[in-house]
């Protein structure tokens, strides 16, 4: 296995160019693998979610010194080693680290028509001390050539063995990656991604017994059409119902650990992370918040932002770092993706799933909200009885002014369009729909539902 490449400069955006992408009718068909018939999904024809998560998915793919244990992949026998200097970790190690690897390669997953023009790709795994993990994907495109392997990010838990990044620089004449985000360069011109392989890599240092465990691998596949304005859903079965979210403000911890992306004021990701993972009564033990300044309240966020923190990207917005984060928590699971529409939203809250979701809106444009923003994360909590959105907003100057309530029309257009006016009026990308789901594995029957059919996505164990 060939050493992996350095790290290139950071993006300066969180979502590729989906503005550029050609019109798609709505009505283009869709196609499903018979046991995501059978889970009664009900997907956008333009959005693919697909989830390895059991054994027999495992199973599926070719293992390379990996086993199968608890329905996670594990290293079993090494199949090689290679030489390491993280460009990011300061060492005064003359030589850089050997790392012995196995490795997992995925079935090859078919995208529904008419493919997809992005896809984002998130996993949940354990790696204790002295180990790590990369994700990469490769995709085959319209015109019957394949992407190159593309690293979707280097991965541990904490930070003293690597630090966790993406990597920037990875393109061929078809697509690019910026961060956690695989784009095409020119959607205009037709060509799709039609399928994708997903190779994760389990790293440990030479001799070390224990390695990564890797439980969940997730990819979001999208061809989303170019649109600022996307069509209005009426309330429905969330209306009325709030979730009892517990509320951070990310602005109270301005100023704190600037070395994690400028401090609180830019930590609107882990500390929406942050108030969905307490929902589900996870928080960090006081161990683990033994680094936090004794000062500092709701030292839990400042524990977030700095087990979120890209070192390339220099940031904390990472989307499938977030995940792969909440996911460290026992018996919880974090995967990245997008859904249809607001009413997809409501049906996950009612179920009792809060979505954590990315917005970009100018001043004004945002009913209820006093600021505009070129990218911003907050929690849907819940819905008023006449379906206006209930958030909490990490926005807010101090803790009991984060829940907010917003206007429906207005949220549902600014969350789920593809492309917006900034400040300057000049044309831009928008989130299209991006949403984090976390959950845990004891969750209802209600719940599982309304994951596999708001979402497409697979939460059931074997």
């Amino acid at each position: 296995m060939p050493a992996p490449a350095t790290p290139l400069p950071r993006r300066t955006v969180l979502a590729a160019a989906v503005a550029a992408a050609a019109a798609i009718p709505a009505s283009a068909p869709a196609t499903a693998a018979a046991a995501d018939r059978a889970l009664g999904h009900r997907r956008s024809p333009l959005i693919d979610h697909h989830d390895w998560s059991t054994a027999a998915g495992f199973r599926a793919g070719v293992r390379a010194g990996i086993r199968i244990s608890g329905g996670a992949l594990c290293v079993d026998e090494p199949r090689g080693s290679l030489a390491f200097r993280d460009p990011h970790l300061r060492t005064k190690a003359k030589a850089p680290a050997r790392w012995e690897y196995a490795t997992w390669l995925s079935p090859r997953h078919a995208l529904p028509e008419p493919g997809a023009t992005e896809a984002v790709v998130s996993w949940n795994a354990e790696t204790p001390p002295g180990t790590w993990i990369q994700i990469e994907l490769r995709g085959r495109y319209s015109d019957g050539t394949r992407s190159p392997w593309l690293v979707m990010g280097r991965w541990a838990s904490g930070d003293g063995d690597i630090r966790r990044a993406s990597v920037d620089g990875q393109s061929d004449r078809t697509g690019s990656v910026a961060t956690d985000t695989f784009a095409l360069t020119d959607p205009v011109a037709g060509t799709r991604l039609t399928s994708y392989r997903v190779r994760v890599t389990l790293f440990r240092r030479q001799g070390l017994d224990v390695g990564p465990r890797v439980r969940r691998v997730s990819v979001m596949a999208s061809a989303l059409p170019p649109r600022s304005d996307v069509p209005a859903s009426a309330p429905g079965v969330a209306a009325g119902r709030v979730l009892d979210v517990p509320r951070y403000s990310q602005e109270t911890h301005a100023g704190q650990y600037p070395q994690y992306d400028r401090g609180g004021e830019a930590w609107c990701s882990p500390t929406s992370s942050q108030m969905v993972l307490e929902y589900w009564g996870r928080r960090p033990t006081p161990e683990q918040l033994s680094w936090v300044d004794g000062a500092y309240a709701d030292p839990q966020v400042c524990h977030a932002a700095r087990h979120t923190f890209d070192y390339q990207y220099k940031g904390c917005g990472n989307w499938p770092f977030n995940a792969a984060y909440a996911a460290t928590y026992p018996g919880m699971n974090g995967v990245v993706t997008r859904l249809g529409s607001l009413a997809d939203a409501e049906e996950l809250v009612a179920a009792g799933i809060p979505v954590i979701t990315s917005m970009s809106f100018r001043p004004g444009e945002l009913r209820g909200a006093s600021y505009g923003t070129s990218g911003h994360i907050m929690v849907v909590a819940g819905f008023t009885a006449a379906g206006d959105v209930v958030v909490n907003d990490p926005a807010a100057p101090v803790n009991k002014d984060v829940r907010r309530v917003y206007g429906r029309r207005s949220f549902e257009n600014i969350w789920l369009r593809t492309r917006r006016l900034d400040r300057q009026g000049k044309e831009t990308s928008g989130p299209g729909g991006i949403a984090y789901l976390y959950w845990p594995d004891e969750i209802t029957p209600a719940q599982r539902a309304a994951l596999a059919t708001a979402a497409g996505v697979r939460a059931g164990q074997e």
